[in-house]
Protein backbone atom coordinates (compact mmCIF):
# COMPACT_ATOMS: atom_id res chain seq x y z
CA UNK A 1 0.00 0.00 0.00
CA UNK A 2 2.76 2.43 0.95
CA UNK A 3 4.78 1.59 -2.18
CA UNK A 4 1.78 2.11 -4.45
CA UNK A 5 0.99 5.49 -2.91
CA UNK A 6 4.59 6.72 -3.09
CA UNK A 7 4.93 5.48 -6.67
CA UNK A 8 1.71 7.26 -7.66
CA UNK A 9 2.90 10.48 -5.99
CA UNK A 10 6.23 10.23 -7.78
CA UNK A 11 4.53 9.77 -11.15
CA UNK A 12 2.18 12.70 -10.49
CA UNK A 13 5.11 14.91 -9.48
CA UNK A 14 7.06 13.99 -12.62
CA UNK A 15 4.01 14.67 -14.80
CA UNK A 16 3.44 18.05 -13.14
CA UNK A 17 7.09 18.97 -13.69
CA UNK A 18 6.95 17.88 -17.34
CA UNK A 19 3.81 19.88 -18.05
CA UNK A 20 4.97 23.00 -16.23
CA UNK A 21 8.40 23.08 -17.85
CA UNK A 22 7.08 22.55 -21.37
CA UNK A 23 5.08 25.76 -21.59
CA UNK A 24 7.73 28.39 -21.09
CA UNK A 25 8.29 31.79 -22.57
CA UNK A 26 10.19 32.14 -25.85
CA UNK A 27 12.70 34.64 -24.50
CA UNK A 28 15.54 33.70 -22.16
CA UNK A 29 15.03 33.75 -18.40
CA UNK A 30 17.93 36.16 -17.94
CA UNK A 31 16.28 38.79 -20.13
CA UNK A 32 12.83 38.16 -18.65
CA UNK A 33 14.24 38.91 -15.17
CA UNK A 34 15.26 42.37 -16.40
CA UNK A 35 11.78 43.16 -17.78
CA UNK A 36 9.75 45.70 -15.83
CA UNK A 37 6.33 44.04 -15.89
CA UNK A 38 4.61 47.06 -14.38
CA UNK A 39 5.00 49.11 -17.58
CA UNK A 40 2.05 48.63 -19.92
CA UNK A 41 2.19 49.57 -23.58
CA UNK A 42 -0.43 52.31 -23.12
CA UNK A 43 1.80 53.90 -20.44
CA UNK A 44 4.85 53.50 -22.67
CA UNK A 45 3.24 55.12 -25.69
CA UNK A 46 1.82 57.91 -23.52
CA UNK A 47 5.15 58.85 -21.93
CA UNK A 48 8.17 57.05 -23.42
CA UNK A 49 10.64 59.48 -21.78
CA UNK A 50 9.32 58.58 -18.31
CA UNK A 51 10.33 54.93 -18.83
CA UNK A 52 13.74 55.61 -20.38
CA UNK A 53 16.27 52.94 -19.40
CA UNK A 54 13.66 50.34 -18.41
CA UNK A 55 13.46 46.99 -20.16
CA UNK A 56 9.99 46.20 -21.51
CA UNK A 57 8.40 43.21 -23.20
CA UNK A 58 6.39 44.06 -26.31
CA UNK A 59 5.27 42.30 -29.44
CA UNK A 60 3.26 42.68 -32.56
CA UNK A 61 3.37 42.57 -36.33
CA UNK A 62 6.16 44.07 -38.42
CA UNK A 63 5.10 47.02 -40.57
CA UNK A 64 8.48 47.94 -42.02
CA UNK A 65 12.13 46.83 -41.83
CA UNK A 66 14.94 49.27 -42.65
CA UNK A 67 18.64 48.33 -42.61
CA UNK A 68 20.75 51.29 -41.45
CA UNK A 69 24.41 51.87 -40.56
CA UNK A 70 23.70 51.49 -36.84
CA UNK A 71 21.61 48.32 -37.27
CA UNK A 72 18.18 47.17 -38.37
CA UNK A 73 15.19 49.33 -37.49
CA UNK A 74 11.82 47.59 -37.16
CA UNK A 75 8.51 49.44 -37.16
CA UNK A 76 5.99 47.24 -35.37
CA UNK A 77 2.32 47.69 -34.54
CA UNK A 78 1.68 46.49 -31.04
CA UNK A 79 -0.63 43.60 -30.13
CA UNK A 80 -1.28 41.76 -26.90
CA UNK A 81 0.91 38.77 -25.98
CA UNK A 82 -0.20 35.38 -24.70
CA UNK A 83 1.51 33.36 -21.93
CA UNK A 84 4.30 32.23 -24.31
CA UNK A 85 4.86 35.75 -25.59
CA UNK A 86 3.13 35.13 -28.93
CA UNK A 87 1.30 38.16 -30.39
CA UNK A 88 -2.42 37.59 -30.79
CA UNK A 89 -5.54 39.67 -31.48
CA UNK A 90 -3.77 41.24 -34.45
CA UNK A 91 -6.90 43.16 -35.45
CA UNK A 92 -6.53 45.55 -32.52
CA UNK A 93 -3.56 47.67 -31.54
CA UNK A 94 -2.72 50.43 -29.08
CA UNK A 95 -0.15 51.94 -31.41
CA UNK A 96 3.24 51.44 -33.02
CA UNK A 97 6.81 51.37 -31.80
CA UNK A 98 10.31 51.38 -33.27
CA UNK A 99 12.92 48.83 -32.26
CA UNK A 100 16.60 48.95 -33.25
CA UNK A 101 18.60 45.74 -33.48
CA UNK A 102 22.36 46.23 -33.17
CA UNK A 103 23.26 44.11 -36.20
CA UNK A 104 21.75 42.93 -39.44
CA UNK A 105 18.31 41.33 -39.68
CA UNK A 106 17.50 40.22 -43.21
CA UNK A 107 14.56 42.29 -44.45
CA UNK A 108 13.24 39.32 -46.47
CA UNK A 109 12.94 37.23 -43.31
CA UNK A 110 11.87 40.06 -40.98
CA UNK A 111 9.37 41.35 -43.52
CA UNK A 112 6.00 43.02 -43.30
CA UNK A 113 3.33 40.86 -41.69
CA UNK A 114 5.63 38.65 -39.56
CA UNK A 115 4.97 38.44 -35.81
CA UNK A 116 7.75 39.28 -33.33
CA UNK A 117 8.25 39.37 -29.59
CA UNK A 118 10.85 41.85 -28.35
CA UNK A 119 12.53 42.58 -25.04
CA UNK A 120 14.09 45.99 -25.35
CA UNK A 121 15.46 48.91 -23.40
CA UNK A 122 13.43 52.11 -23.78
CA UNK A 123 15.56 54.86 -25.39
CA UNK A 124 12.88 57.53 -25.53
CA UNK A 125 10.75 58.79 -28.38
CA UNK A 126 11.29 59.27 -32.13
CA UNK A 127 9.01 61.52 -34.14
CA UNK A 128 8.58 60.37 -37.72
CA UNK A 129 5.93 60.98 -40.40
CA UNK A 130 3.12 58.43 -40.60
CA UNK A 131 1.01 59.35 -43.58
CA UNK A 132 0.22 63.04 -43.16
CA UNK A 133 0.82 63.20 -39.40
CA UNK A 134 3.88 63.31 -37.16
CA UNK A 135 3.77 60.12 -35.04
CA UNK A 136 5.51 59.79 -31.66
CA UNK A 137 7.05 56.30 -31.64
CA UNK A 138 8.39 54.73 -28.45
CA UNK A 139 11.98 53.85 -29.39
CA UNK A 140 13.58 50.64 -28.08
CA UNK A 141 17.03 49.09 -28.30
CA UNK A 142 16.50 45.34 -28.76
CA UNK A 143 18.06 43.04 -26.15
CA UNK A 144 16.38 39.89 -27.47
CA UNK A 145 13.98 39.22 -30.32
CA UNK A 146 11.93 36.20 -31.34
CA UNK A 147 10.51 35.88 -34.84
CA UNK A 148 7.45 33.63 -34.88
CA UNK A 149 6.94 31.00 -37.53
CA UNK A 150 4.49 32.00 -40.22
CA UNK A 151 1.04 30.54 -39.73
CA UNK A 152 -0.16 28.69 -42.79
CA UNK A 153 -3.74 27.55 -43.18
CA UNK A 154 -4.18 23.81 -42.99
CA UNK A 155 -5.45 22.31 -46.21
CA UNK A 156 -6.58 18.70 -46.08
CA UNK A 157 -5.79 16.91 -49.29
CA UNK A 158 -6.73 13.27 -49.00
CA UNK A 159 -4.76 10.53 -50.63
CA UNK A 160 -5.84 10.54 -54.28
CA UNK A 161 -6.86 6.90 -54.24
CA UNK A 162 -8.16 6.71 -50.70
CA UNK A 163 -11.11 4.62 -51.81
CA UNK A 164 -8.66 1.75 -52.31
CA UNK A 165 -7.96 1.73 -48.59
CA UNK A 166 -11.54 1.73 -47.43
CA UNK A 167 -12.07 -1.01 -44.80
CA UNK A 168 -14.91 -2.62 -46.78
CA UNK A 169 -13.15 -2.48 -50.11
CA UNK A 170 -12.76 -5.85 -51.74
CA UNK A 171 -10.22 -5.66 -54.60
CA UNK A 172 -11.87 -8.62 -56.37
CA UNK A 173 -15.39 -7.30 -56.29
CA UNK A 174 -16.29 -3.65 -56.68
CA UNK A 175 -19.68 -2.85 -58.16
CA UNK A 176 -18.73 0.83 -58.27
CA UNK A 177 -15.72 0.47 -60.54
CA UNK A 178 -14.63 2.87 -61.95
CA UNK A 179 -14.38 4.93 -58.78
CA UNK A 180 -15.98 8.10 -60.14
CA UNK A 181 -19.27 6.22 -60.35
CA UNK A 182 -19.07 5.40 -56.66
CA UNK A 183 -21.93 7.23 -54.86
CA UNK A 184 -19.51 8.80 -52.38
CA UNK A 185 -16.66 9.65 -54.75
CA UNK A 186 -16.74 13.30 -53.67
CA UNK A 187 -16.21 12.34 -50.05
CA UNK A 188 -12.89 10.55 -50.17
CA UNK A 189 -11.77 9.14 -46.86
Amino acid sequence: MFKERSMRNLILALMAFAFSSGCGHVLSKAVLKEVDKTVTFSELIGAPQAHKGKTVLVGGVIVKTVNKNEGTLLEVYHTRLDYEGRPFETDSSEGRFLALYNGLLDSEIYRKGRKVTIAGEVQGVKILPLGEIEYHYPYLLIKEIHLWEEERPYVHEPYPFSWWWHPWYDPWYDPYWPYWRHPFWRYRY
